[in-house]
C-alpha cells in the first residue's frame, strides 16, 4: 500500500510510520519539516525492518502556496495513494483572554487548514477505495470534558471533526473514506509541553498500534465517523 503520514517526526507520528513500515508491501512517505528527525526515523524502521520503505520528504505543512506542486514532488516517490494521515498537530495551553491571533492561526493552519488542503491537494493521487484518516482530539468532540487553557486547540479539533463528515459525503462518488480518530491523552512531546509533570495513560508507541490498524481497516466498517479514543468518560 502507499501510505502519507504527516507530522511523522515525532510522537504518534513517528511511532505510525514505525508500525507500518513493518509490512514490506508498504511504500510510506513520512512528512516534517524537520529533516534531521526523519532521517532519524528512516534509520530506525531500517534498522527494525530491513525490508522498510519509508521516504522522508521535508515540508512545512503552512507554506500553503506550495501545495499546488506537492503532488509532483510526491510522484518521484509514489504515483498513487491508498492512506492519507493527517496527523500533525500543534497544541498551545494558554487562557483564553491571553491567546494572540498570531497562535490563534498558527493552531488553525497545521489542525484544520493543512488538512483541508492536504486532502485536496492529493485527491489526483487517491485510488478507489482510499482512507483518509484525521488525527483528532477528543477535546473536539461535543459533550466531552474540556479543559481551560485549550480553547483554540479544542476549537481547531472540532473543526477537524466536521470537515471529516462533511468530506466523507463529498468524496463518496469518489469511493473513498474518510474517518477522525477523536484521540484522548497521550505522553507525546506536545502534550508533555502543554501539560507539565501531568501522565497520560497512554505512550505514542500503544496509540499508533491502534491508529495503524485502523488506517489499514477501519474504513471497512467507519465512514464519515469521529471516533473517540480514549479510556476518559465521557
Amino acid at each position: 500500500m502507499n501510505i502519507i503520514v504527516t507530522g511523522a517526526a515525532r510522537g504518534i507520528g513517528y511511532e505510525v510510520v514505525k508500525v507500518l513500515a513493518k509490512h514490506k508491501q508498504n511504500h510510506i512517505v513520512a512528512i516534517s519539516r524537520n529533516g534531521k528527525a526523519l532521517k532519524e526515523l528512516v534509520s530506525d524502521c531500517i534498522r527494525l525492518y530491513p525490508d522498510a520503505k519509508v521516504i522522508p520528504y521535508e515540508f512545512d505543512l503552512t507554506q500553503f502556496e506550495f501545495y499546488p506542486f506537492i503532488v509532483q514532488r510526491l510522484e518521484t516517490f509514489i504515483h498513487t495513494c491508498d492512506i492519507l494521515i493527517n496527523n500533525a498537530g500543534k497544541l498551545v495551553n494558554k487562557p483564553f483572554d491571553k491567546f494572540g491571533i498570531d497562535e490563534f492561526d498558527d493552531t488553525f493552519d497545521v489542525n484544520v487548514k493543512s488538512p483541508f488542503f492536504m486532502i485536496q491537494a492529493l485527491l489526483p493521487m487517491m485510488n478507489k477505495g482510499a482512507h483518509i484518516v484525521n488525527i483528532g482530539s477528543i477535546g473536539g468532540v461535543q459533550g466531552s470534558k474540556k479543559f481551560p487553557g485549550l480553547a483554540a486547540y479544542s476549537a481547531s479539533k472540532g473543526a477537524l471533526a466536521i470537515l471529516t463528515e462533511v468530506l466523507a459525503e463529498e468524496l463518496a462518488e469518489q469511493e473513498i473514506k474518510v474517518n477522525c480518530l477523536a484521540i484522548g491523552a497521550v505522553q507525546t512531546e506536545m502534550f508533555m509541553k502543554a501539560f507539565p509533570g501531568a501522565k497520560a495513560m497512554q505512550t505514542p508507541a500503544q496509540m499508533a498500534h491502534f491508529v495503524g490498524d485502523f488506517a489499514i481497516n477501519g474504513h471497512k466498517y467507519f465512514n464519515g465517523k469521529v471516533v473517540p479514543v480514549s479510556l476518559s468518560v465521557p
